[in-house]
């Protein structure tokens, strides 16, 4: 009989699409984005070079879809972190969200890097600013603990939104490129200098605000 032909492969692949992206996740994850092509996540699939242009129209879209993963990663472990504090006050839970954010950012660093790079865009690629919008989502589920019932789908809610995301995302990025003292970083664990961040933070702008104002003087 015959013996099957020794190489690459042919193009039948139960899910070409995940292997695909899952190959190119490992080529970023060992040499950033650069590293990343079309070519080589064919390869590691052990499928045809013109394979991957059935899913993928270029190196940019493999990217997206790349992101796209990560962003759904990321919703995953906040919302994990939500359900674990369930049961807890909304500053713990908070506090449990934001230190997921962190963990995930400083875990996969280039995927995290790969998420806030200007291409590939969320506009271009649809999919890609769904999965950025739920991420946003889970962060914005435990924060509705501080808003009065009046304000949670307010323009007051979205500023605290921004507030915090940008607290998270500022620290994260400094974390990432060691730009914080070294004598900070190794004295001081990094889930505790979420958790200062985030107390800093509730103490001022997410502090309920008084009921009644203090009334000018006339």
């Amino acid at each position: 009989m015959p013996q099957p032909a020794r190489g690459r492969r042919a193009y039948h692949h139960g899910d070409l699409r995940r292997a695909l992206v899952a190959a190119a996740t490992a080529q970023l994850d060992r040499q950033g984005p650069l590293g990343v092509t079309l070519r080589g996540a064919a390869r590691a699939a052990g499928v045809s070079q013109a394979a991957p242009y059935r899913h993928f129209a270029s190196k940019e879209a493999l990217l997206a879809a790349i992101a796209e993963n990560a962003f759904r990663a990321l919703r995953r472990a906040c919302e994990a972190a939500a359900r674990a504090t369930a049961a807890r006050d909304p500053a713990t839970r908070l506090d449990a969200v934001a230190t997921a954010y962190v963990r995930f950012a400083l875990g996969h660093p280039a995927r995290y890097r790969l998420m806030w790079a200007p291409r590939p865009r969320g506009r271009d690629y649809p999919d890609l600013q769904t999965a950025a919008s739920h991420a946003g989502f889970a962060l914005g589920e435990v924060l509705t603990n501080w808003e009065a019932p009046a304000e949670t789908s307010g323009e007051r809610f979205v500023e605290r939104l921004f507030v915090v995301w940008s607290l998270l995302h500022g620290l994260a990025g400094l974390l990432l490129d060691e730009q914080l003292p070294r004598d900070v970083v190794r004295s001081v664990p990094t889930d505790a200098l979420v958790q200062t961040a985030m107390r800093v933070l509730r103490e001022g702008i997410l502090a309920p605000r008084s009921s009644s104002s203090p009334r000018r003087s006339r």
